[in-house]
């Protein structure tokens, strides 16, 4: 970083741990992806000029919501806002939207989203519901040149959150027993089996 004098590089929140600061006194935007943000590390780099969370899905095309922490108050891991053309919606068991404050499962619409899982209709099925929130006005607000199919589907992540008053969202876990390891998710009942 400081041989090639970078000023931007996005890296995975736990590769920081190994990042001294004093090789990367060029950095000007440092994004963190791929992993939860923890709030050690968080106030370990807020110094950086830029300091940019992105929380997002392979099957959202990679990123879905940021938080630019230089412009935010808060000292927590937060995943911020939805990016543009991206929707989050925050729902409980039921598929009802929940309040503020209340945390529930993510799920994601928008133009970003994927068709589904390569020969997997089973998967794609589970993960990728029809939208209950798109209305005959969204329609018509479509472009013509857009995929109309992927704003009718939500994607269902198995990520909790919540809301904040402000609209950012502080993420809060996983429902199910999956983890990340270096930034690939890992089920863990696939490796009991």
């Amino acid at each position: 970083i400081s041989h090639h004098s970078i000023t931007t590089i996005t890296l995975p929140p736990n590769y920081l741990e190994h990042l001294h600061h004093s090789t990367s006194s060029n950095l000007v935007t440092l994004v963190t992806a791929g992993e939860t943000l923890n709030k050690r590390i968080l106030q370990s780099w807020q110094h950086t000029k830029i300091l940019i969370n992105a929380y997002g899905t392979t099957e959202t095309t990679i990123c879905t919501s940021t938080i630019n922490y230089n412009e935010s108050q808060y000292t927590i891991p937060l995943i911020g806002r939805p990016i543009s053309n991206t929707q989050i919606y925050i729902l409980d068991s039921y598929m009802n939207l929940v309040p503020v404050g209340v945390g529930g499962e993510i799920y994601i619409g928008g133009v970003g989203l994927a068709r589904g899982y390569l020969n997997r209709p089973d998967l794609t099925a589970d993960r990728f519901i029809p939208n209950p929130f798109f209305s005959e006005e969204d329609l018509a607000a479509l472009k013509q040149d857009q995929d109309i199919s992927k704003s009718l589907r939500l994607y269902r992540t198995g990520d909790l959150a919540r809301y904040l008053p402000d609209g950012n969202i502080e993420f809060l876990g996983r429902i199910d027993e999956q983890v990340k390891i270096r930034g690939f998710r890992i089920e863990l009942g696939e490796i009991e089996a």
